[in-house]
């Protein structure tokens, strides 16, 4: 059985996330490193109240057999481009840094559709940058995601409640299917499969992928 540690277990996708690892039975346990300490009932499930600041008081906790980084935010919620830079791109390359010296083999990381390190749009070059560092990085199995628009329950968000309907309304007339919308739920089953696929190396999978069986 597996050992399972997590960053980003509080946001939409993490969530989802750490509810399937916890239900799966090839997990044995499930770590997760958040900002603020969280009740749990669950014998699986070990919480670790952290300071993503200082990484290094809390590295020798990161211990296990696949890391997952669902850590991301916005740049209104951040307010700078900078502080979103620290938390999208810094907090996950440090973790990711901290696993492989750690020896976790597996590394499961969630970017974006359009990642491009040379791209000269903000976002998507920070989500490039951070998948060109982590693939330097070089684990044992590395495993990119790239979503299109995430459908999170209950949001509040206006601006991609609005562009989910205008996304799907393209998709039916069979136009940029590869931004199709895709439930946090659905995207966060897809990386519990794929962790447990025994391939070796890097595979990113892009948003059509991820409509496809695994």
């Amino acid at each position: 059985m597996l050992k399972a540690v997590v960053i980003g277990a509080t946001g939409a996708t993490g969530k989802e996330l750490v509810e399937g690892l916890l239900q799966s039975d090839a997990y044995e346990s499930v770590t997760v490193f958040v900002r603020k300490n969280q009740a749990s009932s669950n014998s699986k499930l070990i919480i670790h109240q952290v300071d993503f600041e200082q990484p290094e008081s809390w590295a020798h906790l990161v211990v296990g057999d696949v890391a997952f980084s669902a850590l991301g935010t916005t740049l209104k919620v951040a307010g700078s481009k900078d502080k979103q830079w620290k938390v999208d791109y810094d907090y996950q390359f440090h973790f990711a840094k901290t696993a492989k010296i750690n020896e976790i083999p597996s590394f499961v990381l969630v970017s974006a559709i359009g990642a491009d390190a040379k791209s000269s749009v903000f976002y998507s070059r920070m989500k490039g940058a951070l998948e060109q560092a982590i693939i330097k990085l070089n684990f044992e199995k590395l495993l990119i995601f790239q979503p299109g628009l995430l459908i999170r329950p209950g949001t509040d968000r206006q601006a991609e409640a609005s562009f989910e309907k205008v996304i799907r309304f393209f998709n039916r007339l069979g136009i940029a299917r590869k931004y199709r919308p895709i439930a946090v739920s659905d995207l966060a089953q897809k990386m519990i499969a794929y962790s447990l696929s025994t391939e070796a190396g890097v595979k990113i999978i892009s948003s059509r992928e991820l409509f496809t069986q695994k």
